[in-house]
């Protein structure tokens, strides 16, 4: 490793984390070792990522210290926050400028902080189009990154603007479920608006394309996505993936922040804002772009082969 710029990374074991160090695990001769972080190093993922050749070291995004530990010595840092662990904008910037100070201590030569819009800058927190929500966001996870950028000031950072994971129809609860008349359906509030989608392990090998290319992405924003795609265009996709009809449920975003769930009311909201601001939401995100970082940047229809299996059909 002492012949590698090493890039540690932050949620090693998380979905965009794991892809970065597994696309750097995957190139052994591009030059850079990987530095997985993680809050439990004997974790079953931490060990397996250990098999692979990752080095492990622990680090909190709660513990300031323990990530200026971890990146001592690093040339590069991926940084991303994990706000559905406990819905907190606030608790999410707190942890954000935790990682921008100890990046900035530890010398790091080049940050990826892992971002998106703050929502208020287009839909302001008096415009009863949308709910606020929390008393002062109109898209808590969104918004929260989108105000954490400014502690990168001063710090050699590349602001990525990610996408809906499409491992959401897995793990989220958002894949297909059977309607009163036995059909499949996916409800989104999107109207017939394009949305940007991505299979969460292209996140991190766009990262890896970035960090790749070096000083040329410092302090530029990226934004990336596998394909921009309609609810409608998603439900043929996985009409053809399943083998039976999938339709999609158009409802309003009022609708779905009734749901129930937990964040149903910010992810209505999310909705919504890449609805209504469908153009600027995807110009944000290229395609071509994306395929130069990640060359094997997965269409949905590719990410769909490959995961069909693991979708709960409910």
């Amino acid at each position: 490793m002492a012949d590698k710029k090493i890039v540690a990374v932050v949620g090693a074991t998380g979905q965009q984390g794991s892809g970065l160090v597994k696309a750097i695990l995957a190139d052994p001769s591009g030059g850079f070792a990987a530095r997985a972080i993680t809050r439990n190093p004997n974790s079953d993922k931490a060990k397996e990522l250990a098999r692979l050749g990752a080095e492990v070291v622990a680090g909190d995004v709660d513990d300031e210290a323990s990530l200026t530990r971890a990146f001592t010595g690093a040339h590069g840092a991926f940084c991303v926050t994990f706000f559905w662990d406990h819905f907190s904008p606030e608790k999410e910037q707190a942890q954000a400028s935790a990682m921008a100070r100890a990046a900035k201590a530890a010398g790091v030569k080049h940050v990826i902080w892992s971002t998106l819009e703050d929502s208020r800058k287009y839909i302001p927190l008096d415009d009863s189009r949308m709910p606020t929500l929390q008393g002062k966001y109109k898209v808590p996870h969104f918004d929260a990154k989108g105000e954490a950028d400014a502690a990168f000031a001063g710090v050699p950072t590349t602001f990525l603007l990610t996408s809906f994971y499409w491992e959401n129809f897995i793990y989220f609860g958002m894949g297909p479920k059977k309607g009163p008349d036995g059909v499949l359906g996916i409800t989104m509030p999107l109207g017939k608006a394009k949305f940007p989608g991505i299979a969460s392990d292209d996140i991190g090998a766009c990262a890896y394309g970035i960090f790749k290319g070096g000083e040329v992405y410092i302090g530029k924003r990226v934004g990336i996505a596998g394909e921009h795609l309609t609810g409608a265009e998603m439900a043929a996709g996985f009409s053809q993936a399943l083998g039976q009809p999938v339709r999609y449920n158009e409802v309003d975003p009022a609708v779905y922040r009734g749901f129930g769930f937990p964040g149903a009311d910010d992810l209505g909201n999310m909705f919504q804002f890449n609805r209504d601001f469908a153009e600027m939401f995807c110009g944000a995100r290229s395609l071509e772009t994306s395929r130069t970082l990640n060359p094997g940047l997965k269409t949905f229809s590719a990410w769909l082969g490959e995961n069909k299996g693991r979708i709960p059909l409910e």
